[in-house]
C-alpha cells in the first residue's frame, strides 16, 4: 500500500496494531483498553484467540486477522501427527473459531479459504503453517488494497461542511474516508454515538477521528435524532457486519434506529461492505448473536442497575434496504436492491 495512504491509518487499524503472528504466538491489539492504554493480548493456542474474540478483545475486521493466525497456531499444534488427525484438529479448531462470531458471517467464510489452503498444503506435503502464513500476508495486503479502493469511494461522498454521523466503530475504510478528505482540504465534523455497553463509539472511533485531526463530537445513543433535526449531518455512514443479497444491512445494534432517523430527516446512510455471502439471501437467514444480558447491566464493569434486573441484549441489528442510500464495496457504490447482480465482483 502507499505510504502515504498507510500514514493517514489512526493506531488502531494499521496492521501490526490490529493482531499479528510473532514468535509463535498471536498478538491481538487489545481495543477494550483502548484509548487509556496501547495493549496487546497474547495467545499462544486457538482457544486463548477464540476467548478474545468472545471476549471483545477485538472487534470489526479485527476477529478474521485473529482466527487466520490463530489457525497457524493449529497447524504447529498438529505437526508430527498423522495426516487425518492433523486434518480433524484444523477443523475443530475452524469450527471452534467460526462460533466466535455467529452473526458475521466474513470470520466463517474467510476460514473457510484458509483450511483450503492448509488441506492442500497437507495434500502437497508442504509445511502447513509456513505455507499459511504466506498466505496470509498476501491476504491482507490485498484487503488493505481494497480499503483503499472503498475509501476514494467514501471520499467521494464527502463534501465540504459536511456533518458525518456515524454508529460503532466503522473501521478501516470509513477512517481512511475521512483522512482522504481531510487531506483533500474537506472540512468534516464527525457525531459518534458512545455505543453502549463497550462505548466503542467514544473509546475506538472518537479517539481515532481526533487522531486525523478531524473534530469529532462524542453524543449519547438515544441523541442522533435531535442532532440531525437540527440539521447538523449531512452523511450517515457505518460499516456493515453482513449484507444479505437483498441489500438488508447488519451491523451493530443501534444502527437501525439511526438510518430510520436519517431517512425521516432526509439525510442519506451508506454503508461500506466487505463482501457478500451466498448463505445469507434475507434478513430471515440472518442470525443475530444474543449476548450475555449482564453486559447489559453494567458498563466498562461498573453495575449500571442491580443484579436481578433482566435485561436483554442483541448485539446488532437489520436495516432494510429501502433506509439505505447506497453499498460503498471494492466494486463501487451499488444500490442495495442490485447487490445480488454484482456478487462476482464482490
Amino acid at each position: 500500500m502507499d505510504p502515504a495512504i498507510d500514514e493517514l491509518l489512526p493506531f488502531l487499524l494499521r496492521r501490526e496494531n490490529v493482531a499479528r503472528y510473532e514468535e509463535g504466538a498471536v498478538l491481538i491489539g487489545d481495543r477494550r483498553a483502548y484509548p487509556f492504554e496501547r495493549a496487546f493480548v497474547r495467545c499462544s493456542d486457538v482457544e486463548s484467540v477464540a476467548r478474545a474474540i468472545e471476549t471483545m478483545v477485538t472487534q470489526g475486521g479485527g476477529p478474521s486477522v485473529s482466527a487466520w493466525y490463530a489457525m497457524v497456531l493449529a497447524a504447529r499444534e498438529a505437526e508430527g501427527r498423522p495426516a487425518a488427525e492433523r486434518l480433524a484438529h484444523l477443523r475443530a479448531a475452524q469450527a471452534r473459531l467460526v462460533a466466535t462470531r455467529p452473526t458475521n458471517t466474513a470470520l466463517a467464510r474467510r476460514l473457510e479459504r484458509a483450511l483450503a489452503i492448509l488441506e492442500r498444503a497437507l495434500a502437497d506435503s508442504a509445511p502447513l503453517a509456513d505455507t499459511l502464513l504466506t498466505w496470509i500476508e498476501l491476504q491482507r495486503d490485498r484487503q488493505y488494497e481494497d480499503y483503499v479502493t472503498m475509501a476514494r469511494y467514501g471520499d467521494g461522498l464527502m463534501a465540504d461542511g459536511d456533518g458525518i454521523l456515524t454508529m460503532c466503530f466503522a473501521e478501516t475504510a470509513f477512517l481512511l474516508s475521512l483522512g482522504l478528505a481531510a487531506r483533500d482540504g474537506k472540512r468534516l465534523h464527525v457525531f459518534t454515538p458512545e455505543t453502549r455497553p463497550y462505548l466503542q463509539g467514544a473509546r475506538l472511533t472518537a479517539p481515532s477521528v481526533h487522531e486525523l485531526g478531524i473534530p469529532v463530537q462524542i453524543i449519547g445513543d438515544g441523541m442522533p435524532a435531535y442532532v440531525l433535526s437540527q440539521g447538523k449531518v449531512q452523511k450517515y455512514f457505518t460499516a456493515a457486519d453482513l449484507v444479505t443479497l437483498d441489500g438488508h444491512v447488519v451491523n451493530k445494534i443501534g444502527t437501525l434506529q439511526n438510518a430510520i432517523a436519517a431517512a425521516y430527516y432526509g439525510v442519506p446512510y451508506f454503508a461500506f461492505c466487505w463482501g457478500l455471502d451466498p448463505s445469507r439471501p434475507d434478513s430471515a437467514s440472518v442470525v443475530i448473536e444474543e449476548r450475555d444480558p449482564a453486559e447489559i447491566r453494567a458498563c466498562r464493569g461498573h453495575p449500571t442497575t442491580i443484579p436481578d434486573i433482566d435485561a436483554y441484549y442483541p448485539a446488532f441489528d437489520i436495516t432494510p434496504p429501502h433506509l439505505v442510500a447506497g453499498v460503498i464495496t471494492k466494486a463501487g457504490i451499488l444500490s442495495p436492491y442490485d447487490l445480488k447482480a454484482h456478487i462476482h465482483l464482490l
